[in-house]
């Protein structure tokens, strides 16, 4: 049987860690045979709420869009979903941000627009 340590810890939450956890149930008689991951790890990612979009003066399919992440000053960044609107709120990886799949987010200039991008760390 499968179940989320998030779960588990909603119904007793005993101060210990994952594998102390872990090991407490399997000496309990509940083997546990695997503590997995949900998803790969990831750092300098927030929630950012678009304050404004604007179309791309140089590309027919991009949007610059104000963000607001919280540090407080808005940024510049260019996106190319087609549903973003001011007022919702978006995942953004700020620069340095590492992301799963081993990329790394950067600053760069894309068709003279400052955007964030991704690119594969060695």
């Amino acid at each position: 049987m499968q179940f989320s340590e998030n779960w588990l810890r909603t119904m007793v939450d005993p101060k210990m860690t994952s594998d102390e956890l872990a090991h407490m149930l399997t000496m309990s008689g509940l083997e546990v045979e695997e503590v997995e991951a949900v998803a790969p790890p990831f750092s300098n990612v927030v929630v950012a709420e678009v304050l404004e979009v604007t179309r791309h003066p140089n590309a027919d399919r991009l949007n610059v869009c104000t963000v607001n992440v919280g540090t407080g000053t808005h940024l510049n960044i260019v996106c190319g979903a087609p549903n973003v609107r001011a007022g919702m709120k978006a995942i953004c990886a700020m620069a340095g941000a590492v992301l799963p799949l081993a990329r790394t987010a950067s600053r760069s200039r894309s068709r003279s627009a400052s955007c964030a991008a991704s690119s594969r760390r060695a």
